[in-house]
């Protein structure tokens, strides 16, 4: 195993898989992947606007605000590295943001970077997809790579 995917937001539960995928890094000398997405959806509006913009001020105004969501995934998946790091400073982690809803993402760059494994942990939802949360379940189905599910319900 060479390489190790992990998708991060702000929750404890992202975390706790984070940690769980730096252990498994660690356990087979592994390089980890920290990636955060952001939202494609706003992306994509943004994109519209700009093919269609009239109003130079305006697009301005949308194009800093897409800047600022990257920041702030950027920072999400630094910040995120930073804990893992602190707990296993001899680990390999290359930490990005990446455009894309957090499923999408994690299944494009599994197949760029060639991973081995994905982590993902199985955040507490309702109704159906109460058993499994709908990035692992989505990732499940797709993956092309294993799979690792961390249980984050534990204290």
């Amino acid at each position: 195993m060479k390489k190790i995917l992990v998708g991060v937001d702000t929750s404890e539960t992202a975390l706790r898989a984070a940690r769980r995928a730096a252990e498994l890094a660690g356990a087979f000398d592994a390089e980890l992947h920290v990636v955060s997405a952001f939202s494609a959806s706003t992306m994509e509006s943004i994109r519209t606007l700009q093919s269609s913009q009239h109003d130079n001020v305006r697009f301005q105004a949308l194009e800093k605000l897409m800047q600022r969501y990257r920041e702030n995934a950027e920072q999400i998946a630094a910040t995120a590295t930073e804990a893992l790091l602190l707990d296993a400073p001899e680990l390999q982690v290359v930490s990005r943001a990446v455009e894309g809803s957090p499923a999408a993402v994690l299944l494009r760059e599994a197949e760029e970077i060639d991973a081995d494994l994905i982590v993902v942990g199985n955040k507490r939802v309702q109704g159906i997809t109460r058993v499994l949360g709908s990035i692992a379940r989505t990732v499940s189905a797709e993956a092309s790579c294993d799979l690792f599910i961390v249980n984050t319900h534990r204290s």
